[in-house]
Order: C-alpha cells, then structure tokens, then sequence
C-alpha cells in the first residue's frame, strides 16, 4: 500500500515529495484531458483505497504523494491540447493552492482519514482548473 501512497516510491524523494508526485503526472497531458480526467478518477480511487488499509494515513504523511498526483491531474484535465505554458501553468497553480491552501482547499486539508489526505488536492486542482479554463475563456490560448 505504501508503493501505492508513495505512487512508486517518489513521495519519499526529498526535498519536495510534493512537487515530484505532481511532476510525475505531467507528461500524462500528451494524452489529452480526457485521459488527465480519468488519470485523477484512477489515482483518487487508489488512494483512498491504499490510505484506507495504512493507520499512518489518519494525517497526511509526507511521503504520501497520490493525492498530488490525483490534483495535478485534474488540474491539466483543462487544457485543451498540450502546450508548454499550459503544463507551467496548471504546474504552478496546482502547486501553489496546495501548498497555501486558500479557503476550501484548507478546509478539506483539516478533514481527517483518507478522505482528508486527498480532499484538500482534489479541491486544488479543481481551483487551478477553473482558473485555466477562465484563462481560456478570456481569449488567452494556452
């Protein structure tokens, strides 16, 4: 279940496990948005599934990183198409909400078990993503 959590180890890569789950999941918008929607629905049901059968899991242990992972993805899930700015953009947003945790995102971060742990990503990446796509409305390509 830790391989799970730690989505092949990298979440006890250090510094940043953070930063390295959700950079793993990156090269996955070459794919498209469909499969970044079904890549978060996929590594949301892992997760809860492997926390649920670790008693570590009742906080969120640093080297847990599929909740970064699962956020990440739905964050990309808005961009249309690849592109370089895109991918920084979702990277950075995505990023940046989890780690100032705004409003619900910090609300959904203090829920406690496995829904907690991978609440407050799912709620940042929801945030970044409805950001992109209020950029892509504005008329800005990404």
């Amino acid at each position: 279940m830790k391989w799970i959590a730690s989505m092949g180890g990298v979440g006890f890569i250090r510094p940043a496990p953070g930063t390295w789950g959700s950079a793993l999941v990156l090269p996955a918008v070459l794919l498209g948005p469909a499969f970044c929607a079904l890549l978060a629905l996929v590594l949301l049901m892992a997760g809860l599934s492997a926390l649920r059968r670790l008693p570590e899991a009742k906080q969120d242990p640093g080297w847990v990183v599929i909740d970064e992972g699962a956020g990440q993805a739905l964050a990309l899930a808005a961009l249309p198409e690849f592109s370089w700015l895109g991918v920084l953009l979702a990277f950075a947003l995505f990023r940046l909400f989890d780690i100032t945790k705004p409003g619900p995102v910090g609300w959904a971060d203090r829920v406690h078990g496995p829904v907690g742990v991978m609440a407050d990503d799912i709620v940042a990446g929801i945030f970044a993503g409805v950001i992109l796509l209020g950029v892509q409305w504005a008329g800005v390509s990404l």
